[in-house]
């Protein structure tokens, strides 16, 4: 069945980087951060997230990251300082002038988002999807793993979970030398700062999967979040309807 894309609009980040999102539906604004590797087309549209959340009355916004998407690929590691996505992100917001809004994200949007909020986002409501304690306070947990993958591209046995991350990466056209870049601007959130962020917050995974930590342990210590469990793991519950459904349910709740 296709799927209905909505065009990519732009607008230039504060260092000069063109950066691309989309939006469906209209409504109370929720801006929605994809995963590493991923896209917004990818991640929120395909498999019909974007458009469940936007039938609850909302509209969605979703920023591809620069080295993603349809946003610039730059190779230059001056383009890559540390919390860089984060500064794009807010730059989305104060570009948009979103005043009342609420946030989201899955994986590397989930621990983007989880920066926004320690720098002084403030939206309504939050989800932090495919995400655990640990995958937000010690980024180099996966660091590695990703580096490692894109710097022995073509070598991974088949079958293996690297050489999955590999086909995925082909299915979106990434760029792995910008996405080589944009690990060292990965940065982490201490624990200390995750247990101040008082809005309402949905720790959304997948039942089987680990790979950023525990997320009923992430849960566990935000002081008001619940957790939400969908069948699949990292890479599998992104394909299944329940994400979408859990996600509007909580922004609509």
């Amino acid at each position: 069945m296709a799927i209905s894309l909505p065009e990519p609009q732009y607008f230039t980040s504060p260092d000069g980087v063109r950066l691309a999102w989309r939006e469906v539906g209209g409504g109370r604004p929720v801006v929605l951060l994809h995963g590493y590797m991923s896209d917004s087309v990818t991640n929120w549209i395909r498999y019909g997230h974007a458009e469940a959340i936007a039938a609850k009355g909302f509209r969605v916004i979703m920023l591809d990251f620069r080295a993603h998407g349809a946003s610039d690929k730059p190779h230059d590691p001056a383009f890559y300082k540390p919390d860089i996505l984060t500064d794009d992100a807010h730059a989305l917001v104060a570009h948009l002038e979103l005043e009342e809004y609420d946030l989201g994200g899955y994986s590397l949007g989930a621990r983007t988002v989880s920066r926004m909020l320690a720098t002084g986002a403030r939206p309504g409501r939050v989800i932090l999807s495919g995400m655990g304690l640990e995958g937000l306070t010690d980024v180099d947990r996966r660091a590695g793993h990703f580096r490692g993958i894109l710097e022995n591209l073509g070598k991974h046995e088949r079958g293996s979970p690297a050489w999955m991350v590999e086909a995925f990466l082909k299915t979106t056209n990434g760029d792995p030398v910008a996405l080589l870049e944009i690990i060292r601007s990965f940065a982490g959130t201490p624990l200390e700062t995750l247990q101040t962020f008082a809005m309402p917050i949905q720790v959304l995974c997948g039942a089987e999967d680990e790979d950023n930590g525990s997320a009923p342990e992430l849960a566990a210590a935000l002081p008001n979040a619940v957790y939400a469990e969908v069948p699949g793991g990292h890479m599998s519950a992104v394909v299944k309807p329940e994400l979408g459904a859990a996600m509007a349910a909580f922004l609509a709740g």
